[in-house]
């Protein structure tokens, strides 16, 4: 299980889909494990009656609604049977205490929830006698509720609203929503008045059309960019690295144009006793030599910023290429594998119902353990004491090793199928599914490894979380120091994060080449990255940066179709929010569709470096590489070729290099 396997040998031997075995079999045992862990904590919820208990609802004395209860000692009114009370309602239901995020009223169990508003007592009273529904604490009797002494205390808050019972979780809601008016303030933070969330919320629901077609949209332009970058990545990366360039010459020849003004015209000033101390027309002081070393210095800093922009891109300028040709062919990976396309939709699938399942079990566990009594409130209350008060942490983890084993398993199925795409020399002799047979072969072989490489995520993701959940308790309270500290405590822990997902995205594709565990994998994958660290620096950075205007592109262009199309039917306030609800979901389609992209180019190059490093072109050794890389290759191979020989022919002797030129100048003049 650990990452020293002392059999493993020093140096591998990359045989591409030779050979394949399972591996890191122990982790997916324990994986296994931690899954019936979490498959017990549902059981348990549902065995102890938690999840019944949140589905019916119950009362304020440790009632379930809608059923025959056992008493609980030391609760008053606990124990009846609710056969015909099937509807929980609450006296207060707009007494939302948001710190706890939970309704502070006393609950009972109704037979119907008032279905229209009652003002008085009396309205109380005739509700009873007619529907036979009461809605005073048992104890108090409905053709008495006007007279009683009790009913300030134990009877609904008037004037009761009109309510209607939620569709599966059977408890009594008010019809008005502005009834929580204070609870969407306080999510809501730039709502001022009800009135403008009301013509909010009413805009998305009368735009709910149009905002559907703006989502399909934007769904349609992810995927018509990633068959665009193929034919166009040259030109688009060469503008954007042109851009950068220019854009960095121009901001320090303006930083030194600012410099010599301020300095010019701070000579003038000193040169003139009288003017040191003169005001500026607008409040402030004449240049002084304080903002001269300021710009100085920014101008120093940029030119040193430019000088080594400028130098990268001189070195790297081959890389470059190196990219472009690494994106077409990524272009070409989606025509031959349209089904990649489908990949964040299944992820997306996966992610959604296991997070319904798991806030479902966390909403059986609020409800589940033992009843017991407040004092300060009198109600009754469930809550898991001793070692089961423990699931919850133990579900927590659930929720980020499993959410990172989702996402573990589409990398893992997305580098198979291009894997298999690029050591297979004829096209034509793909399987008819690659996709299918990569997940395949995940299922069957490499489940471990995933485990293993998500468990580690974890680890990290982990102490993060916790650290980010001190900082906000803290906030306010803590000193500078410890401000700072915890911050870069976080952001340390976040940069590690993201190094270790992108360790793991390639090796989950060296167990896709050469089925060897995870951390053989991790580090055969990580010396093939440190050897091309250059190319490696180049394709993060130019290809991300042309990934990320790709999805800002998708965004802006979403957005204006959206204000093209709702702009005819709405002012400015009411289609705001659904305009922001759109561009959200452009933004998020365009990160899952091109972040497959990225994958794709990532496993491609880590393709391509084994594939320039073991083969050469030779008979034996052949290249599987495609033509656009093939052709990078030979001008690389070209481009060495002439630098040798001038560097060759420099080193040779003068007298050396005009007698070769005599001798081959000679045969020519002879037969002249």
């Amino acid at each position: 299980m650990g990452c020293c396997e002392s059999a493993e040998r020093t140096k591998r031997e990359w045989k591409p889909l030779e050979d394949r075995s399972c591996t890191d079999l122990p982790w997916f045992l324990l994986f296994t494990l931690f899954l019936v862990g979490m498959c017990g904590i549902c059981g348990f919820t549902i065995a102890t009656g938690g999840a019944a208990r949140l589905v019916f609802g119950y009362d304020s004395y440790g009632n379930t609604c809608g059923q025959r209860n056992e008493p609980i000692e030391g609760v008053r009114l606990s124990g009846l049977d609710h056969i015909d009370r099937k509807f929980v309602f609450f006296l207060d239901p707009c007494n939302i205490d948001i710190i706890q995020r939970k309704i502070k009223s006393m609950a009972l169990c109704v037979s119907q929830c008032p279905t229209e508003e009652l003002a008085t007592y009396y309205d109380l009273k005739r509700f009873a006698m007619m529907n036979g529904s009461e809605l005073c604490s048992y104890e108090l009797p409905g053709h008495k509720y006007p007279q009683l002494p009790e009913r300030f205390e134990k009877c609904p808050k008037l004037p009761v609203p009109e309510s209607k019972a939620l569709p599966v979780f059977n408890r009594c809601t008010p019809v008005d929503i502005s009834c929580y008016a204070k609870f969407a303030e306080a999510v809501v933070t730039f709502v001022s008045d009800n009135s403008m969330l009301n013509r909010l919320i009413a805009g998305v629901a009368a735009s709910k059309e149009i905002i559907v077609g703006l989502c399909l949209l934007a769904l349609v332009l992810s995927m018509i960019l990633m068959v665009i970058i193929r034919y166009i990545s040259a030109v688009l990366v060469w503008i954007l690295t042109a851009m950068v360039v220019l854009g960095s010459l121009g901001g320090t020849s303006v930083l030194w144009w600012l410099y010599i003004d301020y300095r010019m015209t701070m000579n003038e000033t000193m040169s003139k006793p009288d003017l040191r101390e003169i005001e500026e027309p607008n409040g402030g002081m004449k240049p002084t030599k304080d903002h001269a070393q300021g710009l100085l210095i920014y101008a120093v800093s940029a030119t040193v910023f430019t000088g080594i922009l400028l130098l990268l891109m001189l070195f790297m300028r081959k890389r470059v290429a190196l990219t472009i040709a690494l994106f077409h062919v990524a272009g070409k990976v989606f025509i031959h594998l349209p089904l990649l396309a489908l990949q964040p939709f299944c992820t997306f699938l996966a992610l959604s119902l296991f997070w319904v399942y798991w806030i479902m079990v966390l909403l059986f566990l609020g409800t589940t353990g033992n009843p017991e009594k407040n004092e300060d409130t009198g109600l009754v209350e469930f809550r898991l004491t001793g070692g089961l008060q423990y699931m919850t942490w133990y579900h927590a983890v659930g929720l980020i090793w499993i959410s990172e084993f989702i996402l573990a398993c589409q990398q893992m199925t997305v580098a198979g199928a291009v894997v298999t795409y690029y050591f297979t020399r004829d096209k034509t002799k793909l399987p008819v599914t690659p996709i299918l047979s990569s997940v395949l072969r995940l299922v069957r072989y490499h489940l471990g490894t995933v485990a293993k490489g998500s468990f580690i995520i974890t680890l990290v993701k982990i102490p993060r979380l916790i650290l980010m959940y001190i900082h906000n308790q803290l906030k306010g309270k803590e000193n500078a120091c410890a401000r700072c500290m915890l911050k870069a405590c976080i952001c340390c822990l976040w940069c590690l994060e993201k190094c270790l997902n992108y360790l793991n995205q390639n090796a989950y594709a060296a167990t896709a080449i050469n089925s060897t565990s995870f951390c053989t994998s991790a580090r055969d994958a990580f010396m093939i990255l440190v050897e091309n660290a250059l190319r490696v620096a180049t394709i993060n950075t130019v290809g991300d940066f042309v990934l990320f205007l790709g999805k800002i592109l998708i965004v802006s262009c979403t957005a204006f179709a959206g204000v093209l199309a709702l702009n005819y039917q709405r002012d400015y306030t009411e289609w705001v929010l659904p305009l922001i609800i759109v561009c959200l979901f452009a933004f998020l389609v365009a990160h899952c569709f091109l972040s497959i992209f990225e994958i794709v180019v990532d496993v491609l190059f880590l393709c391509f470096a084994i594939d320039t490093k073991y083969n050469n072109g030779t008979p034996g050794r052949e290249f599987y590489m495609d033509k656009a890389l093939m052709e990078f290759v030979e001008n690389s191979r070209r481009s060495m070729a002439m630098e040798e020989r001038g560097r060759s022919k420099r080193a040779r002797p003068k007298e050396e290099v005009e007698l070769t030129e005599v001798k081959a100048m000679a045969p020519g003049t002879s037969s002249a």
